[in-house]
Formats: structure tokens, sequence, C-alpha cells
């Protein structure tokens, strides 16, 4: 047996994130199984309201926490097969684009694991041949003491979702193997991947024949194949996430929730609250300075857009009473929160005009 491996370490040694992408379609799937999605999202200090923003990081143990805390919810096993099916091939971001002019199968396979790292952190995969089969092997850590059942269960349902998309749908795995054991009732699994599903395995994956890998890819459009892998390289060669980076994302994740502080985006990072410290100190600057940068920067956003009062946008940059934010904002921007928003109305009829 030999193994083709693509791994690109996280950048930071901090937890895990993962884009938002993976819980596409959870709010949808969660009301009418009895679930509460809003209150599950911020039991796991994520903001329902980022769930428009598919392209937003967030820890990948938050993630694992959802699911997990939704399939017991739910009493349903099968919940990340059943979230399944609300997945897009869209939902890859960027990378969906290189997928899809892959030559065949297993170039497809082969560009999923080397930017593996561009849509989830905690998620690992790799491809193992022996003889005339070939197993692509789902591994999922998100260094956190959370379950990860249903997130392993999610990945090998949108893996074998991917490979149908490329080969067909006469097309079957020889065997779908899952390293925990069985649910109570299998049924969901036998009719989502109708082949051999496999459980208390020393691995879990998805183990097709060698031949089927190889043949071509059904969306592929070999004219189109110089140009997707420029796009990804492009996408590839960005700038990596900094800890300043990911402080930023964190915080402007967790200022809703009112549980913002440096001891939770620690938390979040996995990292004591002193690294944090020094690595931003690095970049000249502490937790307080990019919290009020963040802070400016929405409620300049905010303060603008008519939907939401100034007692609301308060509460949603997480100040103590609506007169703190008052005070924050003319010391921040000269005049008080609402004549810059009655300036910024003035300007908008002023160009609708």
């Amino acid at each position: 047996m030999w193994h083709l491996t693509y791994h690109l370490e996280a950048p930071l040694s901090v937890r895990p994130l993962a884009r938002y992408a993976a819980l596409h379609g959870y709010i949808e799937l969660a009301e009418p199984l009895g679930i509460d999605p809003i209150k599950v999202l911020r039991a796991a200090g994520l903001d329902p309201a980022g769930m428009d923003v598919q392209d937003r990081w967030v820890p990948a143990a938050a993630i694992s926490r959802v699911l997990e805390t939704s399939a017991v919810a739910a009493r349903r096993e099968d919940f990340a097969l059943l979230l399944a099916q609300h997945r897009r091939f869209s939902n890859l971001g960027p990378l969906s684009v290189s997928i899809r002019e892959a030559p065949d199968a297993r170039s497809a396979l082969e560009t999923l694991i080397r930017y593996q790292h561009m849509y989830n952190e905690a998620l690992h995969l790799h491809l193992s041949e022996r003889r005339d089969l070939t197993t692509l092997i789902v591994n999922y850590d998100t260094k956190a003491d959370v379950g990860t059942r249903q997130a392993l269960e999610l990945a090998t349902t949108v893996g074998y979702q991917l490979l149908r998309t490329i080969l067909g749908d006469a097309w079957r795995p020889v065997a779908v193997c899952f390293q925990h054991g069985p649910p109570s009732d299998t049924g969901t699994h036998r009719k989502v991947f109708d082949s051999d599903v496999r459980f208390d395995q020393h691995f879990t994956g998805i183990i097709s024949t060698t031949a089927d890998l190889r043949k071509p890819n059904r969306m592929s459009d070999p004219m189109l194949r110089s140009y997707t892998r420029t796009l990804l390289e492009s996408v590839e060669t960005a700038n990596p996430p900094t800890v300043l980076t990911r402080v930023r994302e964190l915080i402007e994740l967790l200022l809703p929730t009112g549980r913002c502080s440096l001891d939770q985006v620690s938390r979040s990072l996995g990292v004591h609250r002193k690294t944090v410290h020094r690595h931003l100190a690095q970049s000249g600057e502490t937790f307080t300075s990019v919290l009020d940068s963040i802070r400016v920067e929405l409620a300049e956003r905010l303060v603008a857009d008519n939907r939401y009062s100034l007692t609301e946008i308060s509460e949603m940059l997480a100040f103590s009473t609506p007169n703190s934010f008052s005070r924050w904002f003319r010391g921040h921007f000269g005049v008080s929160a609402r004549v810059w928003r009655a300036s910024a109305q003035v300007g908008e009829d002023f160009a609708s005009s």
C-alpha cells in the first residue's frame, strides 16, 4: 500500500477554522426537526446572522458542536446526512471552479485534497491505493474536546456526492466505511450511499475502484482548465491568515453575542491570552485597539442603515448601555449618532435624486 498525500498545515498553531458554508442549509433543516437553530448556534458561540456570509471563518469546533447538539436534540443520528442534502457544489467556494474543470475524478480529488485548507482546516483527506482499489480517507480534528461523528459523516457524504456529480448517478463506491459504530437505524445511510456501508472500521472513508477514478469528469471543459488553474493559484498565493486577521474575524463574530472578550477569543483560537497579546503587539496592536477599530467600522455602516435603532446598534456592538454607545460614537465621529444618521440619509436622498 502506498499513500498520496497533500497536506498544508494551518499557518498558525491555533485551533482550526472552518467556513460557515459547512452549515449551509442548517436553519432550513433544523426548524422542521423541532430544533431552535438560533439557540443552538448561539450556545456554540456562533452568530446566527453570520450564516448569510458563507466565506466567513469560524472555529471548526463550534461547527462540530452545532452538529452534535442538533443530532441529539432532533434524535436523529443521521442528522449530518440530512444536512448534506442541502449542500451545493458552489459551497466549496473558489475551489469548486477548479474541481469542476479537473480532467478526471482522481484529479478532482487531488485538487480537493491539495487545497482542503481553503475551506476547512480541521478536515484532513488523503488517498490510499492498494491493487485496483483507491480509498479516500477522511479525518477530522478540531483540537478541542467535542464530538466529531456528525462532522465526519457530513464530510464523507459531501465527498460521495462530489464523486457522483463527477462520475454520474450510475457510479457506486465499493464501500463507504465509518470508524464509529452504527446508528440504531442504518436506513438513511444505506439509502444515501446506495452501496455497502460498514461501521466499526479502522478508518472513515470511501472505497472506489481505481479504474472508476480514472474516468473523465462529466463537467469538465478542457478549454477552461488553464483559466481555472490560474484562478485557484491566485487565491492560494494570497497572504495566509495572521493572528491579527483571526482576532478581527472572531471579534466580528462574537460582538453580537455579548461574549466578546480577550479570554473568549483566546479560547476560540485554542491558545493562552498572553499568546494573543504577544502576537498583536508584534503588529502594533492590542485587543482593545482591534476591538475599537472594528466597532468604528461596524458603527459607521450600521448607523447609516435605518433598519436598526440606535439602541439595537449599541447592543450589537456590545456596549453596556445606549448612553455608553452615544458617548463613544461622539468621541470617534465628532457628532452624535442621530446627526450622523440624518446626514447619511440626506446623502442618499441627494444621490438618488
